[in-house]
C-alpha cells in the first residue's frame, strides 16, 4: 500500500544538505518519491508500506547525519 509521510529534518543548512537527504531517502527500499525542503526543514516521502516504514526512513535520515522525527 502506498503512503506519504512528512518527516521533520533538522540540521540542514544548504542545498547540498537537501540533495544528500533526498538521495538517501530515494535510495531506501520502497520509496517512489522524496521532496525535501530546506525552508520547512521537512521531507515528504511517498513509499510502499510493504517494503519500508516510517521508522526506517527516519533512521536513514539520521544515518546521513541529520536529526529526524515524524512531523
Amino acid at each position: 500500500m502506498k503512503q506519504q509521510v512528512v518527516i521533520d529534518v533538522q540540521g540542514m543548512t544548504c542545498q547540498g544538505c537537501v540533495a544528500s537527504v533526498t538521495r538517501v531517502l530515494k535510495a531506501a527500499p520502497g520509496v517512489s518519491d522524496a521532496q525535501v525542503s530546506l525552508e520547512r526543514h521537512e521531507a515528504r516521502v511517498d513509499f510502499e508500506t510493504d517494503q519500508t516504514d516510517v521508522a526506517a526512513l527516519r533512521q536513514a535520515v539520521t544515518d546521513a547525519g541529520y536529526l529526524s522525527a515524524a512531523a
